[in-house]
């Protein structure tokens, strides 16, 4: 492979740093070693590469070693300002200025250096701040969503990784216990410390130089959101994740590390034998599934999306949504018609009042799940949803299939039946005729004004993350 032009550029550092330590001329050192001062010229500068018979002979007339003159460390501080200028001034971001690159002489300071370096230095900061607009970031979400669904929303090597990490810390069946999850923490290095004064703007930090993971208080009621935001730090490390370069980058580790959590959670095998024993008596429940598992039901309901159509051959869909009918989390494989904005994403969508993810708000009993048919443009799908609430307002989980595969679930035998005809908006989105002749033009709602309207989309490295609050309380840790 040839050298990169920051190898060479390195190299012509160091054969000047050496020429010049002996006091030798461009003109004095060519001849020693046979070549033209203006043919040492360009190798100097980065412009050519030498063949290796040059480079001993330089080696040998500057009393030096070939494998001195390739390191690829810079000889000194100003061949270091040097190239970082140059790197810098090859990035990207710089050249899409447009703006002429800084030619450095040796009447060039090494403050004027510097003092460039820290502008270069502050607008690749800005660029990592401003890591996406919200119409990037909608369609960075749509676009995994789709990659994911073209999967089956499964990955087989996180699966594997997963299984082996529980095998090693000797987890065997059951709930998976914060003590196996201290211990596979300990594996990689790290111990587990419950805090209570943990940044705002983060759920768990990691502190890589003291081998540390910071979690909320122990005493947070749900065990299983401690046990998975430990395991989702931990899969930063073992799936080799940096620092995202992108907001579709950051999203696709998010993925990968809830996905590893899950996996840990509710290992594949131990889950596959659960469920395919569900089929086949005919009793598969969401509910029964979080529960043999010791997790959530929005987390059963996720796994189900991985596991089902892989290993049990049943396409499905999942859907959070909120008390006003938002859309907050969604996956089908199963062509179930979901609203979308003309980028492709659902979230925030709203979907069809006549969908059980809604219907379930207006249920009685909101503690059992409840199930429903519903006829759409696409076909019948038999729905079980469960409902919930967070300091955030009402939220409801649903899991559904096609009418052919509701044979396999608790609850197909239900009556509630309904038939949505979205996105006709005659369905739901359109007031009722006798109404609007009643009502319009004699009504004047106040709105409800959305905060996140107005909020700009999460900056950082790690959107959403306020650096300066982190950094603070690593210090504050680290000298306790």
């Amino acid at each position: 492979m040839p050298p990169t032009s920051l190898e060479l550029s390195t190299l012509g550092h160091r054969i000047r740093h050496q020429r010049v330590s002996h006091g030798l001329t461009l003109d004095e050192l060519g001849a020693i070693v046979g070549v033209a001062g203006s043919q040492l010229s360009l190798i100097e500068n980065g412009k050519r590469e030498p063949k290796l018979s040059l480079l001993q002979a330089i080696a040998a007339a500057t009393g030096t070693d070939v494998t001195d003159l390739l390191s690829a460390e810079p000889p000194n501080r100003r061949a270091a300002l040097e190239l970082e200028l140059e790197r810098a001034q090859q990035s990207p971001v710089f050249r899409s200025l447009g703006i002429p690159a800084l030619r450095v002489t040796k009447a060039t300071s090494d403050e004027t250096i510097e003092s460039v370096l820290g502008l270069h230095r502050e607008l690749q900061r800005r660029e990592r701040a401003a890591i996406a607009t919200p119409e990037e970031a909608r369609r960075a979400n749509t676009e995994l969503r789709l990659r994911m669904r073209a999967k089956d929303n499964y990955l087989p090597e996180i699966e594997k990784l997963a299984e082996k990490q529980l095998k090693a810390a000797g987890h065997v069946s059951g709930a998976l216990t914060h003590r196996t999850v201290s211990i596979m923490a300990s594996q990689l290095g790290f111990e587990l410390i419950y805090v209570d004064d943990l940044p705002h703007s983060a759920r768990s930090v990691t502190d890589l130089e003291n081998g540390r993971i910071y979690l909320p208080p122990a005493s947070i009621p749900g065990g299983h959101g401690l046990r998975s935001m430990a395991l989702q730090a931990m899969a930063h490390r073992l799936l080799g994740h940096t620092p995202p370069s992108d907001y579709a980058d950051f999203l696709q580790q998010r993925l990968e590390i809830n996905y590893f959590a899950a996996c840990c959670l509710m290992p594949e095998t131990a889950s596959v034998a659960f469920l395919t024993q569900a089929k086949k008596d005919r009793n598969l429940a969401v509910e029964d599934f979080r529960d043999a598992f010791g997790v959530t039901h929005e987390a059963a309901g996720m796994r189900l999306t991985n596991l089902l159509t892989q290993h049990i051959g049943i396409r499905l869909h999942f859907l959070r949504v909120d008390g006003s009918g938002a859309i907050t989390r969604a996956y089908e494989n199963d062509d179930l018609p979901l609203p979308m904005d003309v980028t492709g994403s659902v979230e925030g969508q709203v979907v069809c009042r006549h969908f059980a993810a809604r219907a379930a708000f207006s249920e009685q009993n909101r503690t059992v799940e409840h199930y429903q048919y519903t006829d759409t443009p696409a076909g019948t799908f038999w729905c079980s949803s469960q409902t919930g609430r967070t300091s955030d307002g009402e939220f409801s989980i649903t899991v559904g299939v096609p009418f052919d595969d509701a044979r396999w679930f608790r609850g197909r035998e239900t009556q509630k039946r309904a038939i949505s005809t979205c996105p006709d908006e005659s369905c739901c989105r359109r007031p009722d005729a006798d109404l609007t002749a009643r009502w319009e033009g004699r009504a004047w709602p106040s709105a409800r004004v959305h905060m996140q309207m107005f909020s700009p989309l999460p900056r950082g490295a790690f959107p959403g993350v306020d650096d300066g609050e982190v950094y603070a309380f690593l210090d504050r840790h680290a000298q306790g």
